[in-house]
């Protein structure tokens, strides 16, 4: 049946919920320009200062609608130009890329640039060693005590990176077999990832703050030849034994038949002597011991674009986690440029992101993303307020950091900590601001922009997932004017709409839930051992497009913000709330530092709001201050999404990565004290015994 849109009308169609860019918003809205004014109202509009939007990569709203338009009517061409700008041992075959997204025509299938025969890791290092790049700084480390530091070049980084893989090679570690690594932020880290790809292996980065058993579900899971990890590591003042838990992983693994010949372990004796360290005999391995033995160069193992890169387990609402698929050609692609243009990277730039590669931020934004670009990145080992709370401004500072990327979480830590943590040090040197995690509420972005950024920084508050590979829906430094808390404009290829419970699109100015039309090059292809959980999960609740999971609102202006996971949605009398709305509502009170929203069984309402709350240091608990706070979510939201009960909290359970384990406040709110489940992985375990205590307070 002929399409009864025309191909014009079809354009304009997808393009319509960017359409907004082509006139500038209404002048409703304050304007702020970089650097001349703090951004203080809720409708501020921070526009980028002129001399930094000249030499921005996307300087106009103008520049940007006219490449988004040419990604999205002809993605095959728009994705096909800049992958040419990689090397390729073989160029892909037609076509570029081929998909099914919808579960009624079929199994889903995504595949971009198959034939394609390349190598991330000979793009990441030799391909900048051949460009003249090779004396330039790759990694500079920063260990857990001042003092502490390390530098290596492009050049040095290879050395490294192939005298692992060729140890990974003799071994036995072949093509398309799995690696496990559990290993903190040392360099050894990325090399480790970058080994892995040089040779086709799979890498199978495990956040080394997972406990035992969650080690040995992902070692089960995918059947590693090889585990590769570190004896110990310090954070803050704290040292963890990361080979205990590797023994016992492994143990376990064995009970449930996965046995691991081979437990290469880096010996990290700031945090604990080799002689201290368990061992067994004709498993384990000391890195330094035997890696010094092997050749400084490696063949590269070329594999099709389609080939395995890594598997990344993330939680699933089943308890057993979901091992995402990434492969090679297109994820290297969407990263690099995506970490080109959402941060208008230049090669002068020095970048830091705060994430550990345990998680997907460290893989796609550590690791592959800036060094496809030749980037000199900051590895950080420690945390973030040891040996107080001004250490990533002097770590800033210490390196010149130009582009610091990280998580609202930290921001708002930061915040409650007080500005002159922030003000005793210059960072003149920063020009581009980052968020990741989660939605970021408008005063942690305003304080983020005012304080830290000294209002002349643009933030990039970036909205994607592990599935995702890369960025979907981000500002373009320069390009356009930003609104405090929202993440803004899809990325180029992107197609997000917004549908109701009926998986109708909404048009204009909507609320509900955050789909994607049509493939993008980072997708994720499939669960690993389980394609129909992919489906089942990501396809099946809105037939024909990828399901985020995400609730997303879009203001009169196109601007999108997102809500927070729609499982995290509230129904209080018929009125769905994102937790996320209620927390920012809470934020924004002088005397609140940080919050977390739960809900929790209502006879009436069916679901109450149970809010968690910790306020900013010395401030007492009072009931003026929680009818205050009540007030002031009646007043930002609607009397609807008042909280029901406010609990005071000194501090919130949070992973050493700063997410906050919800589920355990979840357990709280509805005092299931004995079903808290596994703490192991907090980064202050001691903080859920303090709630537990102030419950009734």
């Amino acid at each position: 049946m002929a399409d009864p849109l025309t191909n014009g009308a079809r354009s304009s169609h997808r393009l319509r919920h960017v359409s907004s860019l082509a006139a500038p918003p209404p002048s409703r809205l304050n304007a702020v320009v970089l650097g001349d004014a703090l951004a203080s109202e809720e409708h501020d509009l921070v526009i980028p200062k002129p001399d930094f939007s000249a030499q921005a990569h996307f300087p106009s709203p103008a520049k940007y609608l006219d490449l988004y338009k040419q990604s999205i009517e002809d993605p095959a061409g728009f994705w096909s130009d800049i992958a040419s700008q990689f090397y390729w041992k073989q160029k892909w075959a037609s076509p570029v890329y081929s998909e099914n997204m919808d579960v009624r025509e079929g199994r889903i299938n995504i595949e971009w640039f198959k034939g394609g025969i390349t190598n991330i890791c000979y793009n990441c290092l030799d391909a900048n060693i051949a460009a003249g790049n090779g004396e330039k700084i790759a990694i500079y480390w920063e260990g857990n005590e001042l003092g502490a530091d390390a530098t290596l070049t492009y050049n040095q980084l290879l050395h490294k990176v192939c005298q692992l893989a060729n140890y990974l090679k003799d071994i036995g570690v072949r093509k398309g077999d799995a690696v496990v690594i559990y290993q903190p932020m040392l360099m050894e880290l990325p090399i480790a990832m970058l080994a892995c790809a040089r040779i086709g292996a799979v890498h199978s980065v495990v956040f080394a703050g997972f406990s035992s058993e969650s080690l040995s579900q992902r070692i089960v899971d995918c059947k590693p030849k090889v585990v590769l990890t570190c004896n110990a590591v310090k954070r803050g003042p704290k040292v963890i034994n990361l080979k205990d838990i590797v023994d016992a992983a492994l143990a376990e693994s064995a009970k449930n038949g996965t046995v691991v010949d081979v437990c290469l372990t880096y010996a990290n004796e700031s945090a604990l002597t080799k002689e201290s360290t368990k061992w067994v005999e004709g498993r384990d391995i000391w890195w330094q011991d035997i890696l010094s033995k092997y050749p400084n160069s490696c063949d590269v193992e070329w594999v099709d674009a389609e080939d395995p890169l890594f598997l990344l387990y993330t939680s699933g609402s089943t308890g057993k986690p979901k091992g995402v698929l990434h492969t090679t050609g297109g994820y290297m692609v969407y990263t690099a440029t995506t970490f080109k243009y959402a941060f208008d990277y230049k090669p002068s730039d020095v970048y830091w992101c705060t994430a550990d590669c345990g998680w997907i931020t460290g893989h796609s934004y550590v690791t592959y993303g800036p060094m496809l670009n030749g980037a000199t990145v900051v590895v950080f080992e420690g945390a973030p307020n040891y040996p107080d709370s001004g250490r990533c401004w002097d770590i800033v500072d210490k390196y010149k950091v130009s582009i610091f990327y990280t998580a609202p979480t930290l921001v708002r830590s930061l915040m409650r900590e007080g500005d002159e943590f922030v003000t005793r040090y210059s960072r003149k040197s920063l020009r581009v601001l980052g968020s990741v995690g989660e939605p970021i509420n408008p005063s942690a972005w305003r304080w983020f922009f005012n304080v830290v950024g000294d209002s002349r920084c643009p933030i990039s508050d970036t909205w994607w997932q592990t599935e995702t590979g890369g960025f979907l829906i981000t500002p373009l430094p320069g390009a356009w004017p930003q609104k405090p808390g929202s993440a803004t404009f899809p990325f180029f290829g992107v197609q997000p709409v917004i549908v109701d419970e009926k998986g109708a699109e909404l048009e204009g100015e909507c609320s509900g839930y955050l789909c994607v039309k049509s493939s993008w090059p980072g997708a994720f292809r499939t669960l690993y051992g389980d394609h129909e959980r992919y489906e089942t999960t990501y396809f099946s609740a809105f037939p024909g497009y990828y399901f985020s999971g995400d609730g997303c609102s879009r203001d009169k202006d196109g601007y999108h913000w997102l809500t927070g996971r729609v499982d995290d949605v509230i129904n209080v009398s018929g009125h769905r709330i994102g937790t996320a709305e209620v927390e920012s509502a809470l934020v924004s009170h002088p005397q609140c530092a940080e919050a977390a929203v739960v809900g929790v069984e209502h006879e009436v309402k069916g679901q109450g709001i149970y809010a968690f709350v910790t306020l900013v240091e010395g401030v007492p608990y009072s009931d003026d201050l929680r009818k205050s706070l009540i007030m002031n979510v009646r007043k930002q939201i609607g009397a609807f999404a008042a909280p029901d009960k406010i609990h005071w909290a000194p501090g919130l359970p949070k992973t050493r990565s700063g997410k906050i384990m919800r589920r355990i406040l979840r357990k709280i709110a509805s005092r299931q004290l004995d079903e808290l489940g596994d703490t192991s992985t907090l980064a202050e375990p001691g903080v859920v015994d303090q709630l537990i205590a102030l419950a009734d307070s």
